[in-house]
C-alpha cells in the first residue's frame, strides 16, 4: 500500500514514483489470495474479479458476478457490491417449520427434536428454521426426503454471526459408539445445514463427536463444529463444507466421505492431527480436499509446530491441501503414521504460510502437480445438490 507523505523535493518524488508504481499496479489473479492476517501481497484483483472477505486470515479474488461480501485486505477495509450479499436470516422462510426455544408461539416447536418428529415419514422437500438459542439436545436426523435446516443469523455468508448452538457432552465410551456419541447424527441424504453451531463439549480424554455426517449429498454452509477428539465424522457419501469453522485436536476430521472443505477455518485447540481418513481400497472414492482454507490455532491455543495435517486411519487414506494458508501451527513433517503398512496419498499444492514449506515432510507426502476440482471429486453433476451461491 502506498503511503502519501508531504513533498520532499522533485527528485525524491520522481524516484519514489518510479520505484513504487509497479508495486501499486500489482494485482492478484483469478482465485488468488488478496488479503488476510499478515498478508503482504496484492490487495486488488484483476479486471472482472473482486477481493472477497472469507475470514480474518484469508480473502480471495472471485468473479464479481458470483460473490458479494465485505472485503478486508491487509491494511484497508472496503465494501464490495457483488451479487451474493451478506444477508440476514432472522425469520422463518416460507413453508418451514419453526423452532423457538424461548417464548415458543402457537404452531411452533420448543425443541429441534419435536420439529424433526413433525416432519413425518413423507419424502417431499422440507425445511426447519431455528431461532436463536442454545439447544441442549442429542439428535438423529433420518428424514426420507430432502431437508434443510436454517439457523438464525445476521450474516448468512459466514459462521461468525451464528446464533443457534446444538450441544451435549457425551463421549463414545459413554454412548457405546462413535455415531451414538454425536450431538447430531445426520443419516439423511440431500441434507443442508445453514449457520448452525454443533458442539460436543466433552473435552479431552475420549472420542466425542459433534456431527456424524452419514448420508449422501450433504452440504454445510456457514456452520461451526467444535470438539476435541473426533469432532467431525465425515463418514460417507458426497459432502460439501463451505465457509465453516472446524475445531479440535485429535483426528478431528475423520472418516471416508468424499468431502470438499472450501474457504473454511480449521483450528486446532491442542496438539494432534487434523485428519484421519479411512479410505481402504483403490476403488474407494473417499478423499478430503481442503481448498482455499486456513489451518490455524483456536483462540488461546499454543500449538505452534504441534499440529499434523493428517495420519492414515486406514491404509489408503487420501487427503490434499490446496490453495490454502498453512500457519506456523503445522509441524515441519506435515504428516505422520497411524495404520500399519499404510501407503496413503497425502498431497499439498500451491499453499502459503509459515507451515507450507514441504522440504522436511514425512515420507508419506507427495507433491501434487495440480489442484483437485469438484468434478474430479464428485463427478460432473455436483451442482445439482451443492448450493453454488457459496
Amino acid at each position: 500500500m502506498l503511503v502519501h507523505r508531504p513533498p520532499v523535493g522533485a527528485l525524491t518524488a520522481l524516484l519514489s514514483a518510479l520505484i513504487l508504481a509497479p508495486l501499486a499496479q500489482a494485482q492478484a489473479g483469478a482465485w488468488e489470495q488478496c488479503g488476510g492476517s499478515g498478508w503482504a501481497g496484492a490487495t486488488t484483483c484483476i479486471s472482472g474479479y473482486t477481493c472477497v472477505y472469507s475470514n480474518e486470515w484469508y480473502s480471495q479474488c472471485l468473479l464479481a458476478s458470483t460473490t458479494t461480501t465485505t472485503t478486508k485486505a491487509a491494511t484497508t477495509t472496503t465494501t464490495t457490491t457483488a451479487a451474493a450479499s451478506t444477508a440476514s436470516r432472522t425469520s422463518t422462510p416460507s413453508g418451514c417449520l419453526t423452532v423457538r426455544g424461548s417464548g415458543t408461539k402457537s404452531g411452533e416447536y420448543s425443541t429441534i427434536a419435536a420439529a424433526l418428529t413433525a416432519l413425518g415419514s413423507t419424502t417431499t422437500s422440507k425445511c426447519i428454521f431455528i431461532y436463536s438459542g442454545t439447544y441442549s439436545e442429542k439428535l438423529t436426523i433420518n428424514y426420507g426426503g430432502p431437508l434443510t435446516i436454517y439457523g438464525y443469523t445476521t450474516n448468512t455468508g459466514s459462521y461468525t454471526s451464528n446464533a443457534v448452538t446444538i450441544t451435549q457432552t457425551q463421549s463414545s465410551a459413554q454412548a457405546g459408539s462413535l455415531d451414538a456419541s454425536s450431538t447430531v447424527n445426520i443419516v439423511s441424504a440431500n441434507f443442508k445445514a445453514y449457520n448452525i453451531n454443533f458442539v460436543n463439549g466433552y473435552g479431552a480424554g475420549a472420542q466425542a463427536v459433534a456431527v456424524t455426517a452419514n448420508g449422501n449429498k450433504q452440504g454445510y454452509y456457514g456452520c461451526s463444529f467444535k470438539g476435541y477428539q473426533d469432532t467431525l465424522y465425515a463418514k460417507s457419501g458426497l459432502q460439501y463444507y463451505s465457509n465453516c469453522y472446524i475445531e479440535g485436536a485429535v483426528d478431528y476430521i475423520f472418516g471416508k466421505a468424499a468431502a470438499w472443505f472450501g474457504e473454511c477455518i480449521i483450528a486446532s485447540n491442542g496438539g494432534g492431527y487434523i485428519t484421519a481418513n479411512s479410505r481402504e481400497t483403490s476403488s474407494d472414492t473417499s478423499w478430503y480436499v481442503f481448498d482455499h482454507s486456513t489451518i490455524t490455532a483456536a483462540s488461546g491455543a499454543s500449538v505452534v509446530g504441534k499440529v499434523y495435517l493428517g495420519r492414515p486411519w486406514r491404509v489408503l487414506a487420501r487427503v490434499i491441501y490446496q490453495n490454502s494458508v498453512l500457519t506456523n501451527v503445522v509441524n515441519a513433517a506435515g504428516w505422520t503414521t497411524m495404520a500399519d503398512g499404510a501407503t496413503p496419498i497425502f498431497q499439498e499444492y500451491n499453499n502459503s504460510g509459515a507451515g507450507s514449506d514441504t522440504s522436511k515432510r514425512h515420507a508419506y507426502f507427495t507433491a501434487a502437480t495440480s489442484a483437485v476440482s469438484k468434478n474430479t471429486l464428485w463427478g460432473s453433476d455436483w451442482q445439482s445438490w451443492v448450493d453454488t451461491s457459496y
